[in-house]
């Protein structure tokens, strides 16, 4: 059939990956560095994929394309849920991804030329690894971070994570959206405040836009803000 649909346009495309946070149905996946549509039938031509690309590489087109499915994108949406869960609670799984709480000694002090001290607060640490309810959440004041900002950021441990529990992901590599889950852990949890710490390139914006969605979609009124952190380390706004 003919009928709207979009089209990406792989020379302007730089691979940030907003797209495909941006498409609720799955129909973008980054292959290579760049962005492509690899399920037509999952694509409903609405466009929520276009606004946030920053160099206009999506458009729309009218061509012959299968046509939009959604069963099979609900189908798809619980098979992704149902392995996320999978991957994180099963017994007999990697042991890494078992749930821990660490005790944080929030009155030590790095001395100069003594070890660091670390503040991580828990394990797993990666949003996709993470688990929507642990008791770990419970009062907690969460830190939403790029994975680079640790690198880029000298001081991480102390000046953002000292006392939070921190989550960290990368849009861009993760491919994925987390919104969803994000708002569940804001949602059914008491969360304290959100602190999201991003870097300066244009694909952290997809992990900050998440954070937002999240926030508002909770409908729970929290403190929050954005630290972005530039690419030689200095703390941008």
């Amino acid at each position: 059939m003919i009928r709207r649909i979009i089209h990406i346009d792989e020379e302007k495309c730089n691979g940030c990956g907003l797209c495909a946070g941006a498409c609720h149905e799955g129909a973008i996946d980054i292959i290579d560095g760049k962005a492509k549509l690899v399920r037509e039938n999952f694509c409903d031509g609405f466009g929520d994929c276009l606004p946030g690309c920053p160099t206009g590489a999506i458009t729309f087109e009218e061509r012959e394309a299968p046509e939009y499915d959604e069963k099979a994108v609900q189908e798809a949406k619980e098979k992704k849920k149902m392995d996320e869960m999978k991957h994180v609670h099963h017994e007999d799984g990697c042991p890494g991804h078992q749930t821990m709480q660490f005790e944080q000694n929030t009155n030590d002090t790095p001395v100069q030329n003594i070890r660091p001290v670390s503040r991580l607060g828990q394990w797993p640490c990666q949003i996709k690894l993470i688990p929507t309810q642990a008791p770990f959440f419970n009062g907690a004041k969460l830190l939403i971070a790029a994975d680079c900002t640790a690198y880029a950021y000298a001081n991480m441990h102390e000046d953002f994570m000292k006392g939070k529990i921190t989550i960290i992901g990368c849009p861009k590599l993760d491919a994925v959206d987390y919104t969803e889950k994000l708002t569940a852990i804001i949602r059914d949890n008491d969360i304290k405040s959100v602190t999201i710490v991003r870097m300066e390139v244009p694909c952290c914006g997809g992990l900050q836009r998440a954070a937002e969605t999240a926030l508002q979609a909770s409908g729970k009124f929290i403190p929050w803000q954005v630290v972005t952190i530039s690419r030689d380390g200095r703390i941008l706004e």
